[in-house]
């Protein structure tokens, strides 16, 4: 497996997006984005505070995460990437959308950007995505992806799985 930090950042480009790293100067527009460890941002200096863990981890070989953005505004319309680890050739791929470019096809682009990636540049045998059972739109999505339900986590998770083909 080839796993981060990786000797540049990866860019990944597709359609009408680019996945690039999060700048210092993208944070104020991502705030109520910012998650970690499933805790919302509720201020500019928490969403730092976030990325700067995120960071971290990116270094210390556990995640990638990426900015979605809109190749044509230069927006950035979310954010997605790898979490937690790649332990067993498995990354756990996640992803939010501002809310003013929902419905518009940015995640599915995103997402078949960000699977390509792990299958072919870090090694990843085995896709995983977890989701709550209330957001049918992430479910068809996963779906459409080729994922598989594997398992219901708790009350309100469900864990999807994509593999490797080739």
């Amino acid at each position: 497996m080839n796993l981060p930090p990786f000797d540049t950042y990866p860019t990944v480009e597709a359609d009408k997006i680019i996945l690039r790293q999060i700048l210092p100067s993208d944070i104020s527009g991502i705030v109520e984005i910012s998650f970690y460890d499933a805790k919302q941002a509720r201020t500019i200096t928490e969403a730092i505070e976030m990325q700067a863990r995120i960071d971290r981890d990116y270094l210390s070989g556990n995640s990638i995460h990426w900015a979605i953005v809109d190749k044509a505004s230069k927006k950035v319309v979310g954010t997605c990437g790898y979490y937690r680890g790649f332990d067993n050739e498995t990354g756990e791929l996640g992803c939010v959308l501002l809310t003013a470019f929902r419905g518009q096809g940015y995640m599915t682009m995103a997402l078949k950007a960000a699977i390509t990636f792990g299958f072919t540049h870090i090694g990843l045998k085995r896709i995983r995505a977890i989701t709550s059972i209330q957001n049918p739109k992430a479910i068809q999505l996963l779906h459409r992806l080729g994922f598989k339900q594997v398992v219901v986590a708790g009350d309100d998770d469900v864990e999807y799985e994509l593999t490797d083909t080739h």
